[in-house]
């Protein structure tokens, strides 16, 4: 049996405090031998995370002593804000070994968004044939199934045996490193079935390839956006999804794990969006940081002042009722954080695709309902509250009414906010949060303190 490896407190996969520390200094000394001994055993993911906590200069100085040792496995695993800064530290020689051995879709990621002089470098390094596959995919729209493709793919004639392909696959052609589908394709290079590998090693020769297809089989133009193919590949457990161009011959694959991947890397968007925070990462510069975090809290602190003036309407209210000065801050906290909640999920929704045109109306209902039934929950510990703590039945029951009315919009503010904003094409994760706080705090003030004004005062 196989020695279990656990990851200790003070290792992050395969990078240990000591380890880090021993490449540091290792550089520090321009020791390359000693360089090359701990990282040439990691594996590439391993590398880049190592070189993603280590500042600026540290970085360039391990690029200087380890001459020739980053390869593109490294390089295209390493977050996209650094890939410019490290490719620029590279010689023509070595972005060349780099990134030669590379499918073509690793390389687009590489390359789609550097500089234009660190893009045609990368291109430079290429063999011609490469070169024309790369530039091709780059020539489609950015989110589009023919810039996330993989050229490299395996394509026999329809009405081939299993011999046949198996005899084709073990001569002299070139291979993809990963594939999992044997694309049939008609005389006219149209792909019209897939077999997989499994199911052609685990047949007899002479059994026909058609008889083996697999029902999940369907293609995808280039221009579709590949959300929408990560999520196909998904919802009908797809392995390959083959792409095909205007006249239906097959261009390309997105395999499982690229769409995986894609998938996973737009719900870390969403949750960055939320919080407003952009798609930074540990390794930014305070000053990028500061530019992508700004534009929100700008927004927030419009929004706040927004508010302010609401409660400003209901300045002799406030100072006639200390007491309301203390609570009001309650119910447009809870308003906010039940917006929040109704907003997420409705954003996750829109974004698998569950949230459509034919449930919407019954997914608003339920979030309201939802709000109606914690509001009034709420409002009678509220209205306790507002009893024992003040000795106000009054206030108790001002506090709680505007409680279910602040619960309710949340609900409805976090459902709906999302929806509308996709319909005008506007990124709901983005803009979302800051229009549901805007709501719930206004809404929560002035049902609080206009309440108040009239049964209170």
């Amino acid at each position: 049996m196989a020695e279990q490896t656990d990851i200790s407190e003070d290792e992050t996969f395969g990078i240990t405090d000591r380890l880090l520390a021993d490449v540091l200094a290792a550089v520090e000394a321009k020791d390359a031998p000693t360089v090359d001994a701990l990282l040439d055993p990691l594996h590439p993911a391993d590398i880049a995370h190592l070189i993603e906590q280590i500042d600026s200069r540290d970085r360039r100085d391990l690029i200087t002593v380890w001459k020739g040792g980053l390869d593109g496995d490294t390089l295209s695993e390493l977050h996209e804000s650094l890939r410019e800064e490290v490719i620029e530290q590279l010689a023509p020689a070595e972005l060349a070994d780099a990134v030669r051995d590379l499918e073509s879709d690793d390389v687009v990621d590489l390359v789609e968004y550097l500089g234009d002089d660190q893009q045609e470098a990368v291109l430079e390094a290429l063999d011609a044939g490469d070169r024309v596959v790369v530039e091709q995919a780059l020539s489609y729209p950015e989110e589009s199934a023919g810039r996330h493709m993989q050229s490299e793919l395996v394509r026999v004639p329809e009405h081939w045996s299993v011999g046949e392909a198996i005899d084709y696959m073990r001569s002299d052609i070139v291979l993809p490193d990963q594939f999992y589908h044997v694309i049939m394709v008609d005389a006219r290079l149209k792909a019209v079935g897939y077999v997989t590998l499994g199911r052609i090693l685990s047949h007899a020769r002479d059994v026909p390839l058609v008889d083996l297809v697999e029902d999940t089989f369907r293609t995808f133009h280039v221009t579709q956006d590949v959300e929408d193919v990560a999520q196909a590949i998904n919802h009908y457990h797809m392995i390959t999804a083959p792409v095909v161009d205007d006249d239906g011959r097959i261009v390309g694959v997105i395999t499982i794990d690229d769409a995986m991947a894609f998938l996973e890397e737009e719900a870390e968007e969403d949750i960055l969006r939320l919080a407003g925070v952009g798609e930074g990462s540990l390794s930014d510069r305070v000053i990028e940081t500061t530019k992508q975090r700004f534009p929100w809290l700008a927004v927030n602190l419009v929004t706040a002042i927004f508010a302010s003036l609401v409660i400003s309407l209901f300045e002799d209210t406030i100072a006639g009722l200390v007491a309301l000065a203390v609570l009001m801050p309650i119910v447009a906290s809870m308003g906010g954080n039940a917006g929040t909640q109704s907003l997420t999920v409705a954003v996750r929704a829109i974004a698998t695709r569950d949230l459509t045109a034919a449930n919407v109306w019954r997914v608003i209902r339920r979030e309201v309902l939802v709000g109606l039934i914690n509001g009034l929950i709420f409002a009678l510990v509220m209205g306790a509250v507002g009893i024992l703590w003040f000795g106000s039945p009054m206030l108790g029951a001002v506090i709680g009414v505007a409680m279910i009315i602040n619960m309710v919009v949340a609900g409805l503010a976090g459902t709906v906010i999302p929806v509308m904003l996709e319909r005008f094409r506007i990124d709901p994760a983005l803009a979302s949060g800051a229009f549901v706080t805007t709501v719930t705090d206004v809404v929560g003030f002035f049902a609080f303190l206009g309440l108040a004004a009239m049964w209170l005062l």
